[in-house]
């Protein structure tokens, strides 16, 4: 499904005309001083639009996070990303038109877990990637490890960007040194060098802890100026045996609606090819939250959505809107009570914009 911009844009063409403001003499006085140029000269300008990396949620020039409590799979999902964009194949729901270039800083795994994971998606997505395409710093691989926290790491780095179209930290506890996680304050020059990134071209993705509280660790300074966030979370009804089998859930993501901001559930498969050469494969499937599960089962023993409402202890709208969905997705008959009256007109798969 389109993002919302991808829908403006059909009625807002971009036309050949002379804009009124150079846009060579506008980029000049962008990176010098401030200059602010009227509504009309603003709208005249020659912006190309930003592609996706990955469709339908990651954009050029992006600012992005990953994160999930310890153990569940962030960094696996992080490489598939990764490797994704660099091959121009796809990753879960998530595809890329064509292949760019990545760059990885790794600042947690040792080497040879790293190797085996990078070798086990690899071949699930059975394709090549050039050597160049995708790029790997560690901080295992270094006697002086990295810190990006700092501006001498941040200055080191960036030599290394030329040329790339997706940078991802993994992750943020290990590459950045100094300063405390809940500071606000600390954040400032991480988001000051991220912001400079964005300007010169690079979208960034960075993979993150949850706290105690199932959020992202730290401080919420981070996520202003995202444009995109991902939690991933244990189902409720997980079970240790399942190994890497989780909920993703899209919690921010500009101008992104409809079927791509739907929560899915992730879990990864082992397989062994053709040619003996063991991986792994992601498997994506929709999820079904526990109180959908219980508004069907006892809408399809006949009560209605008053009495749903109260047995769930939820207001008769929202009982309404579990029948309309049960109904959309199969699990409930739609043929008996008529739940229009119940639910709030519009509610229903109204878009989110963040």
């Amino acid at each position: 499904m389109p993002s919302v911009v991808d829908f403006l844009r059909g009625f807002f063409p971009v036309r050949p005309h002379e804009p009124v403001i150079d846009t060579g003499r506008n980029r000049a006085a962008a990176s010098q001083m401030f200059e602010p140029i009227g509504l009309q000269d603003f709208l005249a300008l020659e912006v190309p639009p930003r592609e996706m990396l990955l469709a339908p949620i990651l954009p050029e020039r992006s600012l992005s996070m990953l994160y999930a409590p310890r153990g569940i799979g962030k960094s696996w999902l992080g490489l598939s990303i990764g490797l994704a964009v660099a091959s121009g194949g796809s990753v879960l729901r998530w595809k890329a038109p064509r292949p760019r270039r990545v760059l990885l800083v790794d600042g947690e795994m040792v080497l040879s877990d790293l190797q085996i994971r990078l070798n086990s998606i690899l071949a699930g997505l059975g394709t090549k990637i050039p050597n160049d395409g995708f790029r790997v710093l560690a901080a295992d691989h270094s006697e002086l490890g990295i810190n990006l926290g700092s501006p001498e790491g941040q200055r080191e780095l960036e030599p290394h960007l030329e040329g790339v179209d997706l940078l991802i930290l993994d992750n943020l506890s290990t590459l950045m040194a100094n300063g405390s996680e809940g500071a606000s304050d600390a954040w400032l020059p991480m988001q000051n060098w991220l912001l400079r990134l964005r300007r010169k071209g690079v979208a960034v993705l960075l993979v993150h802890h949850a706290g105690v509280n199932g959020r992202q660790r730290g401080t919420s300074r981070r996520e202003d100026t995202l444009d995109l966030v991902i939690g991933l979370r244990r189902p409720a009804d997980y079970s240790a045996e399942q190994g890497a089998r989780f909920e993703v859930h899209v919690e921010k993501a500009r101008m992104l609606v409809g079927e791509g901001a739907l929560p899915f559930e992730a879990v990864v498969e082992a397989f062994v090819s053709e040619s003996g050469r063991a991986g792994i494969r992601w498997v994506a499937r929709d999820t079904q939250p526990p109180v959908l599960n219980r508004a069907a089962e006892l809408f399809r023993d006949g009560h209605t959505v008053r009495q749903v409402a109260d047995r769930l202890g939820v207001s008769r709208s929202e009982a309404g809107r579990l029948r309309v969905r049960a109904v959309a997705e199969g699990i409930v008959d739609g043929v008996g009570e008529d739940e229009s009256e119940e639910v709030e007109p519009g509610v229903e798969g109204r878009p989110r914009l963040n």
